[in-house]
């Protein structure tokens, strides 16, 4: 199984079993900070792990990419916890790891979220694709652009894949574009238990259409896809 994993935090992007919004070992500073020392770094893909030291307490925190070294202070306020987490750039099992949404080499000063806006999944940018549209099916702008009439529904999508996250709730999350849009609507999320999977592959997904789904930590969505599958 091919993996270019991400989170969300979701940080996720978030979303595992056993992932809890606070761990007993880790509370929080009176501002909401957890103020962390670096102990080990470790490169993947996408994210960067952390072995960092709390107030006498280790524990594993992964990031978005970043450069870190041994020593470094750190500070983070939102997180969510995966248990038994496997990490395929590293071929290991976290037997528990933080995902981390706003690591911060200052202290986190608390802001008033933004109305309409999600604070945990990541921003895709456009892509320049042109991927044909697969007969009987429909465009990721004609999902977005009438969504209503597609609710509960199981339609066809031809996309190209530009992310890839393995292993999150027990399913395989893909995102897709197509080269079309409905107003800045252009990326679909997809959820899946197929495997094999990668980035820049183009495929037709067949599955549910679910509107307003909110996974909690950030993770809300207008429109998804869910349990696809992958038309070869």
């Amino acid at each position: 199984m091919k993996t270019n994993f991400l989170i969300a935090i979701t940080v996720g992007i978030l979303l595992g079993a056993g992932c809890n919004s606070k761990s007993e070992k880790k509370e929080a500073v009176a501002d909401g900070n957890h103020k962390v020392t670096v102990t080990e770094v470790l490169q993947a893909n996408e994210y960067t792990y952390l072995s960092v030291s709390e107030e006498g307490n280790n524990y594993w925190i992964a990031v978005p990419k970043m450069d870190a070294a041994m020593g470094d202070e750190l500070f983070y306020t939102n997180f969510m916890e995966m248990k038994q987490f496997p990490s395929k750039d590293l071929n290991r099992v976290f037997e528990s790891v933080l995902f981390v949404s706003d690591i911060s080499k200052e202290r986190i000063v608390a802001q008033a979220p933004v109305m309409g806006k999600s604070m945990g999944k990541p921003a895709l940018e456009k892509k320049a694709i042109t991927v044909e549209k697969v007969s009987g099916g429909i465009t990721i702008g004609e999902l977005f652009g009438n969504k209503e009439k597609y609710s509960g529904k199981k339609v066809s999508i031809k996309g190209q894949v530009v992310k890839v996250n393995y292993g999150i709730m027990d399913k395989n999350w893909f995102h897709i574009q197509d080269g079309t849009d409905s107003n800045g609507s252009y990326d679909l999320t997809i959820t899946s238990t197929e495997e094999d999977v990668e980035i820049g592959d183009q495929f037709v997904f067949e599955g549910i259409v679910v509107l307003d789904k909110d996974f909690g930590a950030g993770y809300s969505y207008d429109v998804i896809m869910e349990n696809a599958t992958v038309l070869r």
